[in-house]
């Protein structure tokens, strides 16, 4: 980028942040704060919600990641990494059961309810480190479109575009972020239209399909460890599960089916982004879309810039909101009964927080990627807990079996501790695949343990009577 060039590039960046505070309501109640209800106490609307839930979850990282497998394993990379979007529809599908045949309200309160204070606490652990991990990865992404990972560029861009997202995070909360995801979700949509029509053309769409090898090695393996991690991903992201709780059942769950399937559509599209630089020879580095941007001309540069700001920030200030209702709300619930005294500044106080610290493993250069397949793993015990819970009266010991049996393999994982006799097939995530299959199956059976002892198998049964 030449001076004149950098300069609008970061003034692109002020004017978002100033255009999204100015547009954005301003709430100073609990139900608008936390449950995104508007100043009348309405609940946001189905088409709302749905957008809401479609650009939430594209997370900056995730089309960066997507994009990169695309360059790395060609079409199978991103229909890989699109397969966790089927995730959205089916947390909608639970979450739909959970409130409608068990009454839930929220999965904290639920957990308390069906396995515990003990269980909702490890979940609520969870959660914070998920969120944590959502600050640093999606800041980390628009810093890369400034400057060289590290470099005084990158590190302001991230610092920057941290504080103009918490700016306007912290005037309405969940209100807030709704309302602009709608936003957000229109400037993403147009722009990635902008920047495939301005890529794709340069191949036809055979070349763009074809490419890649439908074999374990050629990224299959991934694939099927996306499948796998569908059943249990989604329940650790509260981005994703707290809008599962704020509007009509019905309505919420055509909202995540239709959120799903664009999700999926949108990053096997953005993905395609990777497939193109894969048959240019660009496919090294670890911001494929980055790398290509800048073959682009001003025009497509910008396009890319948009595309990623947006999206990061509909996910940056969704886990603001979803941090400071699980410190403010949802913690102290498990601590007292009685509502925390002025939530709504405690929760403001947590965004700040996490503002500052979430960009800690960003100035230590960690691996994006990370972000997703490690915590992935970490979490699989909680397929079981929610999809089977119907099948269980109050069980805690059937949560902790599970849910820790899960954290267990993913730290082995991250200690490279796996088995080799693990593996299945010989690519790159060949034991990320056994772990994740095996694991899922050990979970499963632990959580239903504790129903061979006969006071669990008496509860059980008077639950499903």
């Amino acid at each position: 980028m030449n001076e004149l060039h950098g300069l609008f590039f970061w003034g692109f960046l002020l004017l978002f942040g100033a255009a999204m505070y100015l547009i954005s309501p301003r709430s100073s109640d609990a139900a608008g704060f936390f449950r995104g209800h508007d100043a009348q106490g309405r609940e946001p609307s189905e088409w709302a919600l749905m957008m809401s839930v479609f650009i939430s979850w594209i997370f900056a990282k995730s089309v960066t990641n997507a994009a990169n497998l695309g360059a790395a394993y060609g079409i199978v990379g991103g229909l890989a990494y699109a397969t966790y979007w089927l995730s959205i529809p089916l947390a909608g599908v639970v979450i739909y059961r959970l409130r409608t045949r068990e009454g839930a309200t929220g999965l904290v309160s639920f957990l308390v309810g069906k396995y515990g204070r003990g269980a909702a606490l490890a979940f609520s652990l969870a959660i914070l480190v998920r969120l944590f991990n959502e600050v640093w990865s999606n800041t980390a992404v628009v810093g890369g479109y400034y400057g060289e990972s590290g470099s005084a560029a990158f590190i302001g861009a991230a610092l920057l575009f941290t504080a103009v997202v918490l700016f306007y995070s912290l005037k309405g909360g969940l209100r807030s972020s709704i309302f602009t995801d709608v936003i957000q979700a229109v400037v993403f949509l147009l722009f990635l239209g902008v920047v495939v029509a301005v890529v794709l053309p340069a191949h036809s769409p055979t070349q763009l399909l074809r490419e890649g090898s439908f074999t374990l090695a050629g990224g299959v393996d991934l694939l099927l460890v996306a499948l796998l991690q569908v059943f249990s991903y989604p329940f650790h992201d509260p981005v994703l599960t707290d809008r599962g709780f704020i509007s009509r059942e019905k309505s919420m769950l055509r909202a995540f089916i239709v959120a799903g399937v664009l999700g999926f559509l949108g990053i096997v599209a953005f993905s395609l982004v990777g497939v193109h630089a894969r048959l240019e020879g660009i496919t090294s580095g670890s911001n494929i879309p980055a790398d290509v941007a800048r073959g682009l001309g001003f025009a497509g540069f910008f396009a890319m810039i948009a595309v990623m700001i947006s999206s990061a920030a509909s996910t940056l200030d969704s886990t603001f909101s979803s941090l400071s209702k699980s410190v403010a709300q949802e913690l102290p619930m498990l601590a007292r009964r009685a509502p925390l005294p002025r939530a709504v500044r405690v929760g403001a106080l947590t965004m700040i927080v996490f503002a500052l610290l979430g960009n800690l493993p960003m100035l230590a250069g960690t691996d994006i990627l990370k972000a997703t397949t490690i915590s992935g793993t970490m979490v699989i015990g909680l397929a079981p807990i929610f999809l089977f819970s119907r099948w269980v009266g109050y069980s805690p010991l059937s949560f902790h079996l599970a849910f820790w049996s899960g954290m267990l393999l993913g730290i082995l994982q991250v200690m490279q501790l796996i088995p080799a006799s693990w593996a299945i097939g010989d690519g790159k995530y060949a034991i990320l695949l056994g772990t994740n299959l095996y694991g899922l199956a050990l979970c499963s059976a632990v959580f239903f343990l504790p129903l061979l002892l006969p006071s669990h198998r008496l509860r059980s049964c008077g639950n499903s009577a």
